[in-house]
C-alpha cells in the first residue's frame, strides 16, 4: 500500500491511487448501495474522505449506481463486466410471454414494464452468442454475435430465462 502523506492537520491521508484501488476492490467484492456505506468501508481500511472526494473518485473510476432487477440498487464498475452475484431471474415467475426468432434477431415479449430489467440481466450475464439487447417497455430485441444463428441464441436465452417461466 502507498505511504500515507500528512495533511495540514497532521492526520494521515492516502494517495488517491491507493484509495481508488480500494474502492475498486470494495465494489468488486461487495454489494454497496450508497456512498455513505462505501465511505464507512473505506474508513475501516484507513481511507477517510469527504463525500465530494468519493463522488469524484467514483466518476473517475467509471462507477455507476444501477437498479437491480430484484429491487434496490448498487454500485458497479464497467471494467469488471461480471455477471450479477446471484441469479437475476429468481423471483420473476411468469414474466416472459414469448420468445421467438426471425433468422436475424431474437425477440422476447414480457409483461409490461419488466423488459428493461430482463434485458439488463441478459447483458450482465454475457451469454455466449449474445451481442447485446435493446429493450422497450415489454419487448426485448437480442442481437446475436456474427456467426451465431438466431435459433441457437434463442435456445441459450430460453435456457437462461427458463426460471422466469413463460406466461
Amino acid at each position: 500500500m502507498s505511504r500515507p502523506d500528512r495533511s495540514a492537520s497532521g492526520a494521515a491521508t492516502h494517495a488517491p491511487r491507493a484509495r481508488r484501488a480500494t474502492i475498486r476492490r470494495l465494489i468488486a467484492t461487495r454489494r454497496i448501495a450508497t456512498q455513505e456505506e462505501l465511505r464507512a468501508l473505506l474508513a475501516k481500511d484507513g481511507f477517510h474522505c469527504t463525500q465530494a472526494t468519493l463522488s469524484r473518485d467514483l466518476a473517475r473510476l467509471g462507477a455507476r449506481h444501477v437498479s437491480r432487477p430484484d429491487g434496490g440498487s448498487l454500485y458497479e464498475l464497467e471494467e469488471l463486466r461480471a455477471p450479477p452475484p446471484e441469479d437475476p431471474m429468481i423471483g420473476l415467475p411468469g414474466v416472459i410471454r414469448q420468445i421467438a426468432e426471425n433468422g436475424a434477431l431474437v425477440v422476447i415479449q414480457t409483461q409490461p414494464g419488466i423488459a428493461p430489467a430482463i434485458a439488463r440481466s441478459i447483458d450482465m450475464a454475457r451469454l455466449d452468442g449474445a451481442l447485446g439487447t435493446l429493450a422497450g417497455d415489454d419487448t426485448i430485441f437480442v442481437a446475436p454475435v456474427r456467426g451465431t444463428k438466431s435459433r441457437r441464441l434463442m435456445a441459450t436465452l430460453e435456457d437462461f430465462l427458463g426460471k422466469a417461466g413463460v406466461a
